[in-house]
């Protein structure tokens, strides 16, 4: 994935999550805070779990796939919104990591 593309995809993230904010404050006057949406994000992290042993056919569940392919994609979108929450760029926390990484190797 090239950079622009990236940062495409960054900037769509937000945009859904602002949406999102807008949801939170028509219905409960106030925005999800932080440690909400970190706790919404464990929860579909653990979510990822389960769709994993219904994939290798372990939990039984409908259009298992579909699901997996979902919450993964899911769980990239609300660490795009963590990291831009907490003041964190994603991108260069990414390199970071994958730079330090191949270095062990």
């Amino acid at each position: 994935m090239d950079q622009n593309n990236l940062d495409e995809i960054i900037r769509r993230s937000l945009g859904i999550r602002e949406s999102y904010h807008e949801l939170e404050r028509q219905h409960h006057g106030t925005e999800w805070t932080l440690e909400e949406d970190a706790l919404a994000y464990l929860t579909d992290a653990g979510l990822v779990g389960r769709d994993i042993m219904s994939h290798q056919k372990r939990w039984l569940k409908k259009d298992s796939e579909a699901e997996l392919k979902h919450k993964l994609g899911e769980n990239i979108w609300w660490l795009i919104v963590l990291a831009d929450r907490t003041g964190i760029d994603i991108k260069e926390a990414l390199d970071e990591f994958l730079t330090k990484t191949e270095k062990l190797f």
